[in-house]
């Protein structure tokens, strides 16, 4: 058994230089343990190993690899110098694993990853200096509690965001201080040790209030992007509960007035809905992809679509239908008669289930765990819309929406009864279309496309 210590616990460094030494004396994983300055470790392992430098053995590794390595052991994850070593053992036999997104190992490690640069973009969003005077002069301290081992990563972000500036900033583990010249580091520190306070923030708090708008407020999108553990350290966010009140009680108003109480209730309803789907993890699709994508619409449309899942531009974008399907989708929509912007749009999977070659990202098809996970959101936004008619695109829309394999081409194109009421109607998916490699095949099979839809608005009166 082998015991290697790493002097700190984001030392990059050390981890590839004891990891190079390992490969080289072909140590498997498994007889390796890990751990960081004096913590305890396993009571029956050998003698610990310092950083040590071992020949190179010819073995190359990826540049892939090793920028997720670097991010990884900036986490909090105790197993993560494990995980890493694990996977650069395999890259020996599987040269190309880093780029398997579907493996397990490789997943948890994509996972750590993203929580650390979620935690790096924290850290840069929601610290606040506060003016402290000292017998120097000015300087700026703040006060952070980073979920991972970040803050000498960030070092340089802040020293060439605020150069002309003597600041601090002090976390539990370690403490950066700039001079204007030079960067050095502290042991960690307490709150108590950072001021509560300066002549400023009263100026800075009228100013935020100013330009608070009341229209685009979305609590659930906000706590997600700002948590409420960052609030304490932030002067502004004192000011946040009354102005969200004030803010929700002047859209009640509007609502009201522009949609009439039923009306109004229901758009709150749904937004309330769509807020709560932006933190959706009931199947795992949420972690690779960039967000939920959600309905859109108005809530007493006639008509609602129901298309398979978002595709790439629509993962990016936020919207359903806006990439190349949404193109044929809005075209054969105007030839049929029907204004998008009068009919509710949205899809049975709300994340972007994809396969990574590359650069590009390639969809996937959902399976039936991951319909059934988004079935309870389909369901809410029918109860809020109640649709006179609802269009499956395609045959996981119409998986979703009757619980069952619906076969496409027996059903398609006449009214059925959804389990739980309501009139539908399936018909393909417009990426069905962009599939065909025949021209003609194409135009005979858009102009049938049409008339399903013609004939869906043509059966609700």
């Amino acid at each position: 058994m082998r015991v290697v210590t790493l002097p700190e616990p984001d030392d990059f460094d050390a981890w590839r230089d004891a990891a190079r030494a390992l490969i080289a004396d072909a140590v498997p994983p498994e007889d390796v343990v890990w751990q960081v300055g004096d913590a305890p470790t396993d009571l029956f392992a050998g003698e610990a190993e310092s950083r040590a430098t071992a020949p190179s053995t010819g073995f190359v590794v990826p540049r892939a690899f090793l920028d997720l390595a670097r991010t990884v052991v900036l986490g909090s994850d105790p197993e993560r110098f494990a995980l890493l070593y694990t996977l650069l053992d395999r890259l020996r036999r599987e040269p190309r694993l880093v780029e398997d997104k579907a493996d397990p190992l490789v997943r948890r490690l994509e996972r750590i990853a993203k929580d650390v640069r979620r935690d790096i973009h924290k850290m840069r969003a929601f610290l606040r200096f506060r003016e402290v005077e000292e017998a120097a002069g000015k300087r700026f301290v703040a006060w952070f509690e980073p979920d991972h081992h970040i803050v000498r990563a960030n070092a340089a972000f802040f020293v060439n965001r605020f150069a002309s500036m003597r600041f601090s900033i002090l976390t539990p583990t370690v403490s950066l201080h700039w001079d204007g010249k030079n960067l050095s580091e502290g042991p960690g520190a307490s709150k108590a040790d950072a001021p509560d306070g300066d002549p400023i923030e009263a100026v800075w708090k009228t100013y935020y209030a100013s330009i608070f708008n009341p229209a685009r407020v979305k609590i659930g999108a906000m706590l997600k992007e700002m948590p409420r553990k960052y609030w304490k350290n932030m002067p502004e966010t004192t000011l946040i509960p009354a102005l969200i009140a004030g803010a929700q009680g002047r859209e009640s108003g509007m609502i009201e007035a522009a949609h009439g109480a039923i009306g109004g209730n229901s758009v709150i309803a749904w937004d309330a809905l769509r807020e709560e789907a932006m933190g959706c993890t009931r199947c795992p699709l949420y972690r690779p992809a960039t967000q939920t994508v959600f309905g859109e619409g108005p809530v007493d449309a006639a008509l609602m679509f129901v298309g398979e899942q978002p595709g790439d531009q629509e993962d990016i974008a936020g919207r359903p239908f806006v990439g190349p399907a949404g193109q044929v989708f809005d075209r054969a929509l105007g030839e049929a008669g029907i204004d998008r912007s009068l009919s509710y749009v949205t899809n049975a999977v709300k994340h972007f289930k994809f396969e990574q070659r590359g650069k590009r990202r390639i969809h996937a098809k959902p399976g039936t765990g991951e319909i059934e996970a988004c079935r309870w959101w389909i369901e809410q936004e029918q109860a809020l819309v109640k649709p006179r008619m609802t269009v499956a695109l395609g045959a996981t829309a119409a998986r979703s929406l009757f619980g069952r394999t619906m076969t496409i081409g027996r059903e398609r194109g006449r009214v059925l009864e959804l389990p739980a009421g309501g009139a539908a109607w399936i018909t393909v998916h417009p990426s069905y279309l962009l599939r065909l490699p025949d021209e003609a095949q194409r135009a005979d099979e858009f102009a049938r496309f049409v008339d399903d839809l013609r004939g869906a608005h043509a059966a609700i009166g």
